[in-house]
């Protein structure tokens, strides 16, 4: 009955960890696969189930007996490890590996000479000096707030009690020769697995809720985020200005704005912070404050890189930011354009598309860098595509970039279509070269502007 019940609650807790998948209910799988060894050896051990069993099967009974005994202490280790910090983590390495090393070998021997005994003293031996030490630190209060991390020590107290003061029992029962039951033993080893599995479950609840904070902490970041882009596209006079972001996670680290200082001059700043995710975004967030202070010189590309640079070196710490600022002035006819480590700017003109490379460093790279600026005559029909490197990273599943090659071919291809359609088309285009069982690796953002003299 006892080898029914733990073969059930192992092979559902293991369930219940394959299910879910994440990180911290690797405990249940370990506590699964420690009672599931435990009930089986059980089975194992009753002639009422071997007797039943189909022949092929009972003649691979003692083997099986033999790999769940040696095994065991390896997948009992493994458990704890789930709840260990400092010192007693390094033990329990130690402890891991000298019984694998001890289980592998014995099963060998077995294997080999049919000797099941062995290396079995020094298999209960490693497992009994590891409970002491276990049982010390977990009865020590001091200890265990050091060593372990527990929900709720007192469980693991009396679970770990019974389950020591009945082995002892059993065993010094066996060294006297007095006739004993397994009962006491199984009754033991379900406290300690009751403990366990309350400890487990106290973890779980516990990092769902902090999942769940974290969760509603980026939806508002996301919403803050949301607030600091444009809320759409610039209406200006000669231009048709149409812009796609596509962040990576919840929030991210692209950036993208326009100055429109009057009807015929607007400035588009697009900018990338390395890395991703709450600080990228941050940093993201300072670009936004930082953009208040350029106003004056929105007209000189190369002197709104500087600006900022210089505003947001002192703050980048680790990160850096590639930028792309574009000048545009219908009036005289004319668009600037200077660049911060970003990819270069397309400009499509009767047929032909021209990649404008006019770059310096990126921002936190060095105090005082120059940016310079490439003067570009524009006319009607011209087309300016900005973007970051989220657009040409994807791979497909040989391995191979979307690349700067397919971004242009697209482009081509598509040229008589307005520039909202053809945002569209190169987004699902990206989408389509990248396999669907692989998520967006990097934030997307494309900006195309439209030349309507």
């Amino acid at each position: 009955m006892f080898g029914t019940v733990f073969l059930f609650i192992g092979l559902a807790a293991c369930a219940f960890a394959a299910v879910r998948r994440r990180e911290e209910v690797r405990l249940f799988l370990w506590l699964g696969t420690w009672s599931a060894m435990y009930g089986g050896r059980l089975l194992a051990e009753s002639p009422a189930v071997v007797d039943v069993l189909p022949q092929w099967i009972q003649f691979r009974v003692p083997f099986v007996w033999t790999v769940i005994v040696y095994l065991v202490v390896p997948v009992a280790t493994l458990a704890w490890l789930e709840l260990s910090i400092g010192r007693v983590r390094v033990f329990l390495k130690a402890v891991l590996f000298l019984s694998a090393f001890i289980g592998a070998a014995g099963i060998v021997i077995f294997v080999t000479t049919g000797s099941r005994d062995k290396l079995l003293s020094y298999n209960n031996l490693l497992a009994a000096v590891a409970l002491l030490v276990l049982l010390v630190v977990v009865l020590v209060p001091q200890l265990s707030r050091k060593f372990l991390v527990l929900p709720n020590r007192a469980v693991v107290v009396a679970g770990i009690l019974v389950f020591a003061l009945q082995g002892m029992y059993y065993n010094l029962a066996r060294a006297l020769h007095y006739q004993t039951s397994q009962v006491p033993v199984s009754l033991g080893f379900a406290a300690l697995l009751f403990s366990f599995g309350y400890v487990a479950v106290r973890t779980l609840r516990a990092n769902e809720r902090r999942l769940t904070s974290i969760e509603k902490e980026l939806e508002v970041a996301r919403q803050i985020q949301a607030s600091i882009l444009p809320s759409g596209n610039p209406e200006l006079k000669n231009l048709r200005v149409v812009a796609a972001y596509c962040p990576m996670e919840a929030v991210a680290g692209d950036f993208y704005e326009f100055i429109a200082v009057d009807e015929n001059r607007t400035g588009i700043l697009v900018a990338d912070v390395s890395g991703h995710g709450v600080p990228a975004a941050l940093i993201a967030a300072m670009i936004k404050v930082a953009m208040q202070s350029v106003m004056h010189c929105a007209h000189d590309p190369g002197e709104v890189l500087r600006e900022l640079n210089r505003i947001l070196s002192p703050q980048l710490r680790a990160q850096l930011v590639s930028a792309a600022y574009l000048w545009l002035d219908t009036e005289n006819r004319v668009a600037s354009y200077s660049a911060a480590g970003h990819p270069p700017l397309l400009h499509w003109r009767e047929g032909k598309l021209e990649r404008i490379e006019s770059n310096g460093v990126l921002f936190g790279v060095l105090p005082e860098p120059d940016y310079p600026v490439c003067a570009v005559d524009i006319k009607p029909g011209d087309r300016f595509l900005l973007y970051t490197d989220g657009v040409i990273e994807p791979e497909n599943t040989r391995g191979v970039p979307f690349g700067d090659s397919q971004f242009e071919q697209v482009i081509r291809v598509n040229r008589s279509r307005p520039g909202s359609e053809l945002l569209q088309q190169v987004l699902s285009e990206i989408r389509q070269w990248q396999p669907t069982t692989l998520d967006q690796k990097d934030d997307i953002t494309l900006i195309f502007v439209d030349i309507v003299l």
